[in-house]
């Protein structure tokens, strides 16, 4: 299987004043965690040569995440090098109206390493449209985030997620969910 690194909408604000102002400070420090266990996912794939794409939330004028502002741009723990691939989306669902399927697919791609935001939008939206467009899927368990919605909580909404998309298929394809320190992007 040849394997892919994919980090979705890790951008500067993308959980910005999305929680009430008791939880903001506990969401940007799980972000902080997130970003950091991505950063060096990150690191190994590119030192390993694996292809590392990030895809970008292209917001509205006024949005958080507008085109060309601060809150746009990618976090540093993840910021892209000149081997990362780029992909811009305006949905939840990286793959819809973008490049991204036929981009993994020029590079032989048919494995995801998947991580990033918003857990229970972006993340459950493109990991289960990767496996129906058949992808393999590792889920990083503890590399994905959000913010509180409702009555739950941003941590029990990954916990759910990942509990909900481990074992996951359509056909052939499956969701596991590992922890960033047992997935070996060396092996992959």
């Amino acid at each position: 299987m040849k394997t892919a690194l994919l980090i979705i909408d890790v951008q500067q604000a993308i959980l910005q004043g999305v929680a009430t102002p008791d939880r903001q400070a506990v969401i940007d420090s799980e972000l902080d965690r997130v970003s950091s266990r991505l950063g060096c996912l990150k690191a190994s794939a590119e030192a390993a040569g694996m292809p590392v794409v990030l895809v970008q939330h292209d917001g509205d004028l006024g949005h958080r995440l507008a085109v060309g502002a601060e809150g746009w741009r990618f976090r540093p723990e993840i910021a892209p090098s000149d081997q990362t691939i780029i992909v811009h989306k305006r949905s939840c669902d990286s793959f819809h109206e973008t490049d991204l399927q036929a981009r993994l697919e020029e590079r032989g791609i048919d494995r995801l390493i998947v991580g990033g935001c918003m857990t229970q939008f972006c993340v459950d939206t493109t990991v289960r449209r990767a496996v129906s467009n058949g992808f393999d899927v590792v889920l990083v368990e503890d590399g994905h985030a959000t913010s509180d919605f409702g009555v739950l909580t941003a941590d029990q909404i990954v916990a759910h997620h990942n509990r909900l998309l481990s074992g996951f298929d359509a056909g052939s394809r499956i969701v596991t969910v590992a922890p960033a320190a047992a997935i070996r992007v060396s092996d992959s």
